[in-house]
């Protein structure tokens, strides 16, 4: 019982600490233009999908952007992207948990950025600056593309040189 309680503690903290870094590379560290947010802030979540799985990711993604978006809002809060955040969390823990193969990886990346930055996110901004969704594509698509090779490259580092990360 004393094992699982310290398993349980571990856990928390390292959600605890994994938060605290995404928001530090979302709202400090990353650039933020009205549409666009270039930045690491993907790894906090990528490690908590390899380490822990797909529910405690999105969990660890929404609270992220909630305090995030509360303690330093870069605009108004919109529960869309705390949605998408979640969603990122949970896709990128169902295909890198316990499993960080290159093919999973680059289908993780390309996953996430289709789904959540190319598709939700549009139309997140799209509702929340009434400019027509198809407007906003052209702007983003660069962003996703370059994103994803940055994401995949990333990810494929920390597999190969953080060894506790190998399952």
């Amino acid at each position: 019982m004393s094992e699982k309680r310290i398993s349980t503690t571990h856990r928390m903290v390292l959600i605890a600490m994994l938060i605290a870094a995404q928001i530090v590379l979302t709202r400090f560290l990353s650039l933020s233009l009205w549409n666009l947010r270039i930045g690491f802030a993907f790894v906090p979540i990528v490690l908590a999908a390899m380490l822990l799985g797909a529910v405690p990711a999105a969990v660890t993604a929404g609270i992220a952007d909630v305090i995030g978006a509360t303690l330093f809002p870069s605009g108004p809060f919109f529960p869309g992207f705390t949605l998408t955040a979640v969603v990122t969390g949970f896709l990128y823990g169902l295909f890198l948990h316990k499993k960080q193969t290159t093919p999973r990886i680059v289908g993780a990346v390309v996953s996430t950025e289709l789904l959540c930055s190319i598709l939700m996110n549009t139309v997140w901004l799209s509702m929340l600056y009434s400019t027509p969704y198809i407007a906003l594509l052209p702007t983003r698509l660069p962003q996703a593309v370059g994103m994803t090779v940055v994401e995949i490259v990333v990810i494929r580092l920390l597999v190969t040189y953080i060894p506790h990360l190998k399952r």
